[in-house]
């Protein structure tokens, strides 16, 4: 009964498997909100300048 307890209490197999789930989930939510803010109109329009910027040769 003593190593059943302390193996329940102990062991954490389970438990990397929970941490992986968990950053993942961060991982998908953060994709979302910088997918939401590259849609944006302003976001499109800072970047496109940004692209031509650095492509147009002076001189």
């Amino acid at each position: 009964m003593r190593e059943i307890i302390h193996r329940l209490r102990w062991e954490d197999r389970g438990a990397s498997t929970a941490e992986y789930a968990v950053t993942t989930m961060a991982a998908v939510a953060f994709a979302g909100v910088l997918l939401m803010l590259l849609r944006g109109d302003e976001v499109k329009s800072i970047l496109t300048e940004l692209v031509r910027r650095a492509l147009t040769v002076d001189g």
